[in-house]
């Protein structure tokens, strides 16, 4: 009686050790450069935000909002036809939702919203027209609301970092790691023209907590080990941190692909900035601080 064979793919150790070995350049990689090229791009973004720095949304900079509902038309051809009329500069946005698709034509503070609903009639007098203004007042309020939660934010964040390492060098790495995801997600928001709004200050605000998971998890593992050697802990550290980074990253760019809500595919394209600059973040900059933190202790330097 013959007994039958059945395959079976690889396992679950033979795919980490893979991973571990297409990363392990990283590991071996000098702790100077790793931190020098992650800080050469924060410098980058810096520069990057006093050139161009991202546009303020309506809800923070006040401004009149006119919705078209059945309005078919393109977005850069209707604005540059409604700025011609009225005087004005205008911006358009497509929308599709469930059951009514449109426009929506956004105009700065002062614009009036019956000129642009006029102006739209001539073209599309079927459709139905709505609109709402927010006052410069209230945008300045909404400003500096979402100032204030992003540094209360910070600020609880750091404590809590400091209450848990109880290690200056740490600690700080892991601060300045997510601020430079900030800083990167914001300057590629100011080149790509996506706006700051309240929507996009809550993603970054999101952002504080996926970003410091990661350097937690990286920090963690090095610092308290109990055995092995500080690359076999980055291994073990980045095997699972990009793991979960991409998982996430997969989510929120099929999140991108599938919405027809601008202010969700903002969110979405926010963090998906941040993810990628925490790669670098987490995995060079905190790293490579984090091997020049413990090769001084092994010596007996004081940090």
């Amino acid at each position: 009686m013959s007994k039958s064979k059945t395959r079976t793919g690889p396992s679950i150790d033979s795919i980490k050790a893979k991973e571990r070995e297409k990363l392990s350049f990283l590991a071996r990689m000098e702790y100077k450069k790793m931190i020098t090229y992650p800080l050469a791009v924060f410098l980058i973004a810096l520069i990057l935000l006093a050139i161009s720095f991202p546009p303020l949304g309506i809800d923070l900079n006040g401004g009149v909002v006119v919705t078209g509902y059945g309005v078919d038309a393109n977005p850069d051809e209707l604005a540059k036809y409604v700025s011609d009329k009225i005087g004005v500069d205008v911006r358009v946005e497509r929308f599709t939702g469930v059951q009514s698709t449109g426009v929506r034509v956004y105009a700065p503070a002062g614009t009036d919203p019956v000129r642009i609903i006029r102006v739209l009639k001539e073209r599309y007098p079927n459709a139905e027209y709505i609109h709402s203004e927010v006052q410069p007042t209230f945008g300045k309020i909404a400003q500096q609301q979402g100032i204030r939660a992003l540094v209360f934010a910070f600020l609880a964040m750091a404590a809590v970092v400091f209450l848990f390492f109880r290690s200056l060098v740490p600690s700080l790495t892991i601060i300045f790691s997510a601020l430079s995801d900030m800083t990167i997600a914001v300057a590629l928001m100011g080149i790509f023209g996506i706006e700051l709004t309240t929507a996009t200050i809550a993603a970054l605000l999101m952002l504080i907590g996926y970003t410091v998971d990661s350097n937690i998890l990286l920090t963690t593992k090095l610092l308290k080990r109990k055995e092995g050697s500080v690359e076999e802990a980055y291994l073990s550290a980045v095997s699972t941190g990009f793991t979960m980074s991409t998982t996430t990253l997969g989510a929120l760019f099929v999140l991108w692909l599938v919405s027809t809500n601008q202010t969700i595919d903002n969110i979405a394209i926010v963090l998906i900035f941040g993810l990628l600059a925490d790669f670098m973040n987490t995995w060079v900059l905190n790293a490579g601080v984090l091997k020049w933190y413990l090769t001084r202790e092994a010596r007996g330097g004081r940090v």
